[in-house]
């Protein structure tokens, strides 16, 4: 598996917007299928979007018409935009790959800190 760098992460105000980007160290498989993840503080992990190789997106409830996942084949980067964002929206924000065929993501980064305040 190839090692995955987040970055994009910091503090801003509710209403406002940061971009996420998830690179992968080295050549990343384009049979990896690629996903973001929040863990806000006290709580279980929670997945917020998950994107197929097809480009075919999903997201979370809570996120849907705020965040966009997008995936730059010739960068091997994933990138999460989210805008409008909440005091909820606080969490480590972790990115995840896994063969396409597989459900389960076995290849995790290290995370990134995203705090809202009101």
């Amino acid at each position: 598996q190839v090692p995955l760098v987040e970055s994009g992460g910091g503090s801003v105000q509710a209403g406002g917007s940061l971009r996420l980007s998830c690179a992968a160290s080295s050549y990343a498989d384009s049979r990896y299928c690629w996903g973001w993840f929040r863990q806000p503080p006290g709580k279980e992990r929670e997945t917020v979007a998950r994107i197929e190789r097809s480009g075919t997106a999903t997201y979370a409830d809570a996120v849907k018409g705020r965040f966009t996942i997008t995936y730059d084949n010739a960068k091997s980067t994933l990138y999460l935009q989210m805008n409008t964002l909440k005091p909820d929206d606080t969490a480590v924000y972790v990115c995840a790959t896994r063969w396409c065929w597989s459900t389960e993501y076995n290849n995790w980064g290290q995370g990134t800190q995203v705090t809202v305040s009101s």
